[in-house]
């Protein structure tokens, strides 16, 4: 063994003592971050005598988080599989879509679309439409919000033989709000996979 040329210096040992006064440096720390807050950004100052006022705050998008899905799962429950919010209709708030299934343990369950609303006074969230019923047998993929409009590709079953592991028909689908419901529009070119 190589003797070092430096001796060995004590405080180079970790000791309890210095892991207290680690953790009570950085609980001070983040203390004090929460009650010094810096003032807000302007980007420019107001001239005397007139009134600013800041923008209103945008309503959080609903969650799905006790939201009754009209699915019957059985012993097993409804599973949300994929999410998306934006304001499909315009108001100023953003409505979520939801894939939902159920949360079977073998298989290929069908999904169900569904769109969710909060009320103005941020209540509970609701549910508003089924896009898609699992009753039709599909699967949702590429699933997305773009300019108030939901899209996805639907994988299906050209007949009621065709085994539930191996749908053999994709569909886009694209749903966006008339301002009574929202229409569904499929491109021209549904195809076998």
């Amino acid at each position: 063994m190589q003797q070092s040329a430096v001796p060995e210096l004590a405080h180079t040992r970790t000791r309890p003592i210095h892991w207290v006064a680690t953790a009570t440096a950085i609980a001070g720390v983040v203390a004090l971050s929460s009650v010094v807050q810096p003032g807000s950004a302007t980007a420019a100052q107001a001239a005397a005598g007139t009134r600013s006022q800041s923008a209103p705050v945008s309503a959080a998008p609903p969650g799905t988080t006790g939201v009754h899905f009209p699915l019957d799962c059985g012993p097993v429950k409804a599973l949300v599989v994929k999410k998306a919010t934006g304001d499909l209709d315009g108001d100023g708030r953003p409505e979520a879509v939801a894939v939902v299934h159920c949360d079977a343990p073998m298989g290929t369950p069908p999904d169900g679309v569904y769109v969710l609303t909060r009320p103005a006074d941020g209540g509970t969230p609701r549910l508003v439409a089924t896009l898609v019923n699992p009753k039709d047998r599909s699967n949702v993929t590429d699933f997305a919000i773009r300019a108030r409009t939901v899209t996805a590709t639907l994988l299906g079953y050209s007949s009621d033989d065709v085994p539930s592991c191996c749908p053999d028909v994709k569909t886009p689908a694209k749903w966006r709000w008339n301002g009574k419901a929202f229409v569904r529009t499929t491109p021209a070119g549904a195809h076998s996979v």
